[in-house]
C-alpha cells in the first residue's frame, strides 16, 4: 500500500490549491456568512466538475477515485471553503451506484441533473418522523437524498431555490436544515430494504471519509496560522514560540495532523479497493480527524490569548468550524458505540 501522491495526483492538488486559495478567500468566507454559502463558488466548483469528480465517465463525470477526492477535500477543509462539496460529492456517488443497476433510471434523471450543476446533498442521518434533521446543505439543495426507514429517498425540496431558506443558527455558519421526506409528488424511492440501508451506510462511510480529508486541511492551516502567531507575539522580551510549553503542543499537532491525513488516505484507498474493513477505517479516520481538528485549532485559538475569540482574527474561523462539522453526523459518542460495534460485535466478541 503506497499512500504517496503520485504523480497526476500531486498536479491535481497543486491545481485544487490554486483554485481554492485564489476563490475562497477569508474575506469571501467572511462575506458568505452567516449562511456559509458563496454562491458564485459553488457554480466555479460545478463548472470545474468537482462534486461529479468521482462519478464514472459513462454517466457525465471525471471517472476519479475516492483517493482523488479525498485531495480535493483536503484543499477545500485548508480554505474553510463555503459551498456544499462533501454532501454533494457523497450524494452525488451514490446516485451513480444506483444508475448502474437496473432500476436505476430515477437515479439517472437525478444524477445528469446534479452533474449539470443541480444541488443534491446527502441527508447523513436517517430521518425520524418523517423529517432528515439539521440535513447539510438543506437550506440550499434542490433536492436531497435521505434514508426514510427502510426506503432509499430523493426528495425535491419545494419553493425558489434560487433563495435559500432560513437555516438555524450554528456555530460553523452551515446552511443545514430541516427536510421532510415523508410524501409527496417529490419523493421517490430509489432503493428499499437492505439494500436501501447498504447504500446509505456505504454514503455516509464516504462522507465521513472526505469530511476527514477536509478537517486534516483545517489543522494543516489552523497549525500554519499558529505557527506564523508564536513567532509573532512576544512575551517577556522573546515570541512566545521560544517557550517549550508552546513548542510541544505544536510538535504534538503536527504529528496528530499528519495522521488524520494519513488515516483517510488509508479509509479511502481501502473503500477503492473494496477491502472489508472500509467502513471501519472510515469511522476511525472521521473520529480521529474530527478530534484531531478541534484540539488543533483550539491550541492555535489559545496562543492567540484573548484575541483569538475576536471576529477580527481569522483562528476563530477555522476552530467554530473545527467543532461544527463533525456534528452534522450527531453525537460522537454515538459513533464510538457503532465504530466499537465494527471492531467488536460483528466479530463476536
Amino acid at each position: 500500500m503506497d499512500l504517496s501522491d503520485s504523480e497526476e495526483q500531486s498536479t491535481l492538488r497543486k491545481h485544487l490549491a490554486t483554485f481554492f486559495a485564489r476563490e475562497s478567500t477569508l474575506e469571501r468566507v467572511r462575506a458568505s456568512e452567516p449562511l456559509g454559502h458563496d454562491p458564485r463558488l459553488w457554480s466555479e466548483m460545478v463548472a470545474m466538475g468537482l462534486p461529479s469528480m468521482a462519478v464514472p465517465e459513462v454517466l457525465g463525470g471525471g471517472g476519479a477515485s475516492l483517493q482523488d477526492l479525498t485531495l480535493a477535500a483536503e484543499e477545500f477543509g485548508r480554505r474553510i471553503a463555503p459551498a456544499p462539496f462533501i454532501e454533494t460529492a457523497a450524494a452525488n456517488n451514490l446516485l451513480a451506484r444506483l444508475a448502474q443497476i437496473d432500476a436505476g433510471e430515477p437515479a439517472r434523471e437525478l444524477l445528469a441533473a446534479a452533474v449539470e450543476g443541480s444541488l443534491v446533498a446527502l441527508a447523513i442521518r436517517p430521518s425520524r418522523g418523517g423529517v432528515a434533521r439539521l440535513a447539510p446543505a438543506g437550506a440550499i439543495a434542490d433536492a436531497i437524498v435521505a434514508l426514510d426507514g427502510d426506503q432509499l429517498v430523493a426528495v425535491k425540496l419545494d419553493g425558489d431555490r434560487s433563495q435559500p431558506v432560513a437555516a438555524p443558527a450554528n456555530f460553523g455558519s452551515s446552511p443545514v436544515a430541516d427536510c421532510r421526506t415523508d410524501g409527496g409528488a417529490s419523493r421517490t424511492v430509489l432503493a428499499s430494504g437492505i439494500s436501501a440501508r447498504s447504500l446509505h451506510d456505504q454514503a455516509v462511510a464516504e462522507w465521513q471519509i472526505l469530511t476527514a480529508s477536509a478537517l486534516a486541511g483545517l489543522a494543516s492551516a489552523a497549525l500554519e496560522i499558529a505557527v506564523e502567531y508564536v513567532k509573532q507575539r512576544r512575551a517577556f522580551g522573546v515570541p512566545i514560540g521560544w517557550f517549550q510549553s508552546v513548542q510541544h503542543r505544536l510538535a504534538d499537532d503536527v504529528t496528530e495532523t499528519d495522521g488524520a491525513r494519513l488515516l483517510s488516505y488509508e479509509a479511502a484507498w481501502a473503500t477503492d479497493e473494496g477491502h472489508s474493513d472500509a467502513r471501519t477505517l472510515a469511522s476511525m479516520a472521521f473520529l480521529f480527524a474530527s478530534e484531531t481538528a478541534f484540539k488543533t485549532a483550539g491550541d492555535s485559538l489559545h496562543f492567540h490569548g484573548g484575541y483569538g475569540y475576536t471576529l477580527e482574527y481569522d483562528i476563530q474561523l477555522y476552530f467554530r468550524r473545527a467543532k461544527a462539522w463533525a456534528l452534522a453526523a450527531g453525537d460522537p459518542r454515538r459513533e464510538l458505540q457503532h465504530l466499537a460495534g465494527l471492531l467488536f460485535d460483528e466479530k463476536g466478541e
